[in-house]
């Protein structure tokens, strides 16, 4: 089965700075992450895993108390249950997640 759903759908917007449009099957969700520049998404886990590709941008990511510089073109992998947080550099940034399972706080 193919679905073919157009990318400017509404934003949710998660925190000051932060929104997503997500899109999800039976066994994954999809977000792309619109993030200002010096945007904070602050420090949080989910039980899902989760894998992200910086499309736009520079981030400081902090996971499980490490920090580390994330450039564009990079992927990050986050094991579910793992604190994570996300400072944006001086540019706006762009982050495509994906979840597995489906996090359905973020479906709308």
């Amino acid at each position: 089965m193919y679905i073919n759903i157009p990318l400017n759908r509404e934003y949710k917007e998660l925190f000051t700075g932060v929104r997503t449009r997500t899109f999800w099957g039976k066994k994954m969700l999809a977000g792309l992450v619109d993030l200002d520049a010096n945007a904070i998404l602050p420090s949080h886990s989910h039980p899902h895993e989760q894998i992200s590709y910086l499309v736009e941008g520079e981030i400081q990511l902090t996971t499980a108390g490490e920090t580390k510089t994330v450039h564009k073109g990079e992927i990050i992998i986050i094991p579910g249950g793992i604190e994570h947080q996300v400072i944006v550099g001086p540019a706006p940034a762009i982050i495509l997640d994906v979840f597995q399972p489906v996090r359905e706080d973020l479906k709308y």
